[in-house]
């Protein structure tokens, strides 16, 4: 098998969602690397719409695999900005790009000292060994 990619620069949750800073109190967020794998291919995304006020640990959408349904949760309360309209047509790209073009959706997060919280990659790392 190969070696899966986890970027350090990212912060993890142990449900296994990326969340990118992007400045201004946004976060990007994405399934991960081991994610994707484990679904298998993705055929379908459900995401939070843009305004959706989301709390920790909400269920905010679904990944749909030629395997099964897996959930997609917050990872931090606040407000998504934005959601990945590309994924509709082309849900693929969270198993070719999952870091990349495969992202989900993006929030403004109502405490930025959560992010402190979240996994690190080398916790991340730990949690799945």
């Amino acid at each position: 098998m190969s070696e899966l990619h986890y970027p350090e620069d990212l912060r993890y949750t142990s449900d296994h969602e990326w969340i990118s800073e992007r400045g201004e109190g946004v976060v990007r967020v994405g399934i991960t690397a081991y994610a994707q794998d484990a679904l298998g291919d993705v055929v379908y995304v459900s995401l939070p719409a843009v305004g959706d006020t989301l709390a920790a640990g909400d269920s905010c959408g679904e990944v749909e695999s030629t395997k099964s349904v897996s959930d997609i949760y917050a990872p931090l309360a606040g407000e998504v900005t934005a959601a990945n309209e590309q994924l509709d047509s082309t849900p693929e790209l969270i198993n070719t790009d999952s870091y990349g073009e495969g992202w989900m959706y993006e929030m403004r997060v109502d405490d930025q000292g959560a992010l402190d919280d979240l996994l690190d990659v080398e916790a991340y790392r730990d949690h799945l060994d």
